[in-house]
């Protein structure tokens, strides 16, 4: 029988479990008082994700405050384009800023970093939450896609129309795909680095792959990601992908190699089922707004969902992540939620 420290990678593998298991994107976070005040401790958010010890706690806290049945190690999608030679800063309560990639001269003075001695702290943080979580759950670690880091090096930040980076896109296709081409090379190296250091699990964030039209996807996006988890396939830890918007590219996804499709809510489980044809586990994929719902509410979504996911192969998860302000006693209960509605009979 699959027991807690187990049954989220049972599910990826599409294996028989005790109950349907669950996490959350950016389940370490505002929400949690016991977050907020390492994070102060820390003096800043990327100062936390840079001191390992201060990491490994917030990375465990969900773990203790939810019971939730996997960690993801506290760390920020952005690192990785640091260590390349892009400057970053986070001002209090904005965005990332970035200096901007903008042609092929900026793109020649980018390397590929090697993680074991420019972004050592993530791998440091890996080995202290294994060390500190002692086989109660498995841990997740993660990069971004390359898509959605070529965004943040082009845009400079977050965008609302990507109109620099479509504008590249579609003027220096050639180019371009060089850009993501180096993104996915450094994501590799990061990944398998992660997972060397005791990651037991990887996840893609595509946070804005959701913006290209399906053809783009197919000609840009699907190559660069598939390339990724081509090289760590053999490294036999599960690899999941997430995109944000992802209704329209399910099928693409599924060409991925990954072994497990994160789904958003913007679509029913019973119809990424039909569309991945069992090809893949999925995750998700309640809306984070019904978090804010009374109990009786977020039951019956949560009801919903396990309903129409499979019964083999489900991870239950948000289809975006915790947001800062929802209160953390319906947090904990949808786990206790999860859990009941999940049960299996083996």
């Amino acid at each position: 029988m699959a027991e807690r420290n187990d049954r989220f990678l049972r599910a990826c593998r599409q294996q028989k479990v005790d109950t349907t298991p669950v996490w959350f994107m950016r389940q370490a976070g505002r929400y949690l008082s016991e977050y907020r005040a390492v994070r102060e401790k820390a003096g800043g958010f990327l100062a936390l994700c840079k001191t390992p010890e201060l990491a490994c706690q917030v990375t465990i806290q969900p773990v203790d405050i939810l019971g939730v049945d996997a960690a993801i190690l506290f760390s920020d999608i952005l690192i990785p384009l640091e260590a390349m030679g892009i400057p970053i800063s986070f001002g209090e309560g904005e965005g990332p800023k970035l200096e901007p990639v903008r042609s092929s001269v900026d793109l020649d003075k980018l390397r590929v970093p090697d993680p074991a001695s420019e972004t050592r702290f993530v791998l440091d943080a890996v080995g202290l939450v294994r060390r500190e979580l002692g086989g109660r759950v498995p841990l997740i670690g993660f990069a971004g896609a390359p898509f959605t880091l070529a965004c943040y090096a082009v845009e400079g930040g977050t965008s609302r129309t990507f109109g620099q980076v479509l504008n590249w896109m579609y003027q220096d296709p050639e180019s371009f795909c060089r850009l993501l081409g180096l993104m996915a090379e450094t994501v590799i190296i990061y990944l398998k680095a992660q997972i060397e250091a005791g990651a037991q699990a990887v996840q893609l964030f595509d946070t804005w792959a959701g913006v290209l039209s399906r053809h783009h996807y197919r000609e840009f996006v699907l190559t660069a990601t598939a390339r990724v988890f081509s090289a760590l396939k053999s490294l036999g830890v599960p690899m999941i992908l997430y995109v944000n918007g992802s209704a329209q590219f399910l099928e693409e996804m599924a060409l991925t190699g990954a072994d497990v499709i994160s789904v958003d809510w913007r679509v029913g489980m019973d119809e990424a089922r039909e569309r991945t044809r069992g090809s893949c586990a999925l995750q998700g994929n309640m809306d984070p707004m019904a978090l804010y719902a009374p109990a009786g509410v977020i039951k019956e979504q949560a009801r919903r969902i396990i309903a129409h996911a499979p019964q083999s192969g489900h991870v239950f998860n948000l289809g975006h992540g915790m947001l800062p302000d929802v209160p953390r006693e319906n947090a904990i209960a949808l786990v206790e939620m999860v859990h009941e509605l999940g049960r299996k009979e083996i």
